[in-house]
């Protein structure tokens, strides 16, 4: 969905190895599920949040999720996603939510 975009995208089936693409690559945007084999996205962006700014612990994250209740809105937006983005996935809206967290990183 993004990569005709222009975006560069690197992706991962784990939470674990979604941190450490996030440490050592540093991308702009990270876009986490929240139900992931292993640990989950709660886990990951607890983990990131928790790295140094210079590893990519104040990158702007997204979580996406089949979990639509507002409790669970409201779970993901305290963990320290800045935004969510239910799932069945609409590719417009998460378009837009990226370039809209991409300029936003750009003011951090």
């Amino acid at each position: 969905m993004l990569v005709p975009c222009g975006a560069i995208v690197r992706t991962s089936a784990q939470a674990r190895e979604a941190l450490a693409i996030v440490r050592d690559w540093q991308p702009v945007v990270l876009i986490s599920d929240i139900a992931m084999p292993g640990e989950d996205g709660y886990w990951l962006i607890k983990q990131v949040r928790a790295l140094p700014p210079d590893q990519g612990g104040s990158i702007v994250a997204v979580a996406l999720t089949a979990y639509v209740r507002i409790e669970d809105r409201l779970r993901v937006l305290a963990s320290g996603f800045e935004h969510y983005v239910p799932k069945p996935v609409e590719p417009a809206e998460l378009r837009d939510v990226v370039v809209q967290l991409a300029r936003l990183a750009s003011l951090k």
